[in-house]
This record gives C-alpha cells, sequence and structure tokens, in this order.
C-alpha cells in the first residue's frame, strides 16, 4: 500500500533542507519533492504490510525538526 504525506515549512530554503535529509537517508522506498512551489514538501513510500509500519511517526517528528507541521 502506498502512502503519500504532505509537510508544509516556514520557508522554502527549510523546505529544501527536510527534502535533502529524507532523500539522504538511502532508503529505497521512500520518495520526497518539493510540492507545489517551495513551502510544502510531498513524501511518498509504501506502507509495510506486516506489522507496525514506524515511517510516518518518524517523517514526522523529522518534519518537526525543521518546524514543519503534516498538510495532509
Amino acid at each position: 500500500m502506498q502512502n503519500q504525506i504532505i509537510y508544509q515549512f516556514p520557508s522554502g530554503q527549510v523546505a529544501n533542507r527536510f527534502l535533502n535529509d529524507v532523500n539522504s537517508e538511502q532508503r529505497p522506498n521512500i520518495k520526497a519533492k518539493l510540492y507545489r512551489g517551495s513551502l510544502k514538501v510531498q513524501v511518498t513510500y509504501q506502507y509495510a504490510d506486516t506489522g507496525f509500519d514506524s515511517t510516518s511517526a518518524e517523517l514526522d517528528d523529522l518534519a518537526s525538526k525543521y518546524e514543519g507541521e503534516e498538510v495532509s
């Protein structure tokens, strides 16, 4: 199952830092890109079919580190 989360940040510079951080973690099943301008980042990943998948919580924690919040 594919999951998609959109995060909003206070500036384009901060959004790009988050984007680079997500893409540098070498997770093959996570893709991030700017979304509708420079303040939002769309993250798409495959949800694990078995057990608990903590990816969403980890992404939320990383976004909050950059003063971002989930908007969708």
